[in-house]
This record gives C-alpha cells, sequence and structure tokens, in this order.
C-alpha cells in the first residue's frame, strides 16, 4: 500500500522525508519520524502545526496520537511559533556547576524574556533545555544548530550582537 500525501506539504519536503525512510527496514518507515518532523518543522517555519504533524503521520502510516507523542516529548519541536533564532540554554547539572545560573539571568535581561518567551520584534525565542550534550564545554547554549561553549555574559553579548 502507498502512502497517502498529503496536499499542505511539497514534492520536495516528501523527497526529503523519503531520503530518511530509505534509511530503515521497508517494513520500519515510521523510525523516520524524527527526521521528518525536523524537516517540516524546518520548512515552516520553525514549528508544527496539528495539520503538519497529521501529514508526516498519515505519510509515514501512525496514528497522529504516535506523531503527536513524539513532537510533544522533545524539546527540539515547537507546537508554536518561535523567533528568527531560537536560544536554547542547558540548565543541567553539569551546566549548573558551571554557573549556568548567570547565562540564565543575564539572557533574561538582556533579551527582556523568560523561558518559553519571545522578544517583541520576533528575532529571539529563550527555551531551556535538559541537556545539549557538551557538558565539557558547560555552560553552553545552542542557537539553531550551532553550540556556544564556556559562556560567560561577555560572551553571551558577542553571540548576541552577531545574530543582528
Amino acid at each position: 500500500m502507498a502512502a497517502q500525501r498529503s496536499n499542505i506539504l511539497s514534492d520536495k519536503i516528501y523527497s526529503q522525508i523519503d531520503h530518511w525512510i530509505a534509511q530503515y527496514p521497508q517494513d520500519r518507515k515510521q523510525s523516520a519520524v524524527i527526521p521528518a518532523l525536523h524537516i517540516v518543522q524546518d520548512f515552516n517555519g520553525g514549528y508544527l502545526t496539528n495539520e503538519l504533524m497529521d501529514a508526516v503521520a498519515e505519510y509515514l502510516e501512525m496514528s497522529p496520537i504516535s506523531v503527536y507523542e513524539v513532537a510533544t516529548f522533545y524539546s527540539m519541536f515547537e507546537l508554536d511559533p518561535v523567533g528568527h533564532h531560537k536560544i536554547c540554554v542547558c540548565t543541567n547539572i553539569s551546566c549548573q556547576l558551571c554557573n549556568s545560573d548567570q547565562v540564565v539571568a543575564h539572557l533574561k535581561k538582556r533579551l527582556g524574556i523568560s523561558f518559553d518567551e519571545t522578544t517583541e520584534n520576533q528575532r529571539f525565542t529563550l527555551k531551556e533545555v535538559e541537556c545539549l550534550g557538551a557538558c565539557g564545554g558547560a555552560p553552553v547554549m545552542a542557537v539553531g544548530n550551532v553550540y556556544y561553549e564556556n559562556l560567560t555574559p561577555e560572551k553571551i553579548d558577542q553571540i548576541l550582537e552577531s545574530l543582528k
């Protein structure tokens, strides 16, 4: 049985998802759900809608709730619009021991927002994440796919200025 295609996604998006489906055994196409959600989220400007998740579910022949469970479990998926730059700050124990509290306080003050908020100009969204897997460079934050390690208030200011 061929997978159903929703009109909401382009052929280019389906082609990118097909690349990931091909990485798994033929009867395990649902294993491509995480890369499929990344592709669709990027296509939609950084967040997922129910309609987009339903299209992924239909294409991967999964129940919609199974796709929703993945999208809500992982912090890399957003269900609401985010700013142009999504800043993810690790607050786990390694970063905390290396002054991530100071990093968080500086970011909140500098941006004028708290976690899960977006600046008025839609430039930045601030997110707290459990772990970025870069404990050796703590404290750490990621902006998009770029990691910044050994953060200080001065270094954060330089990074923010470079993103404008």
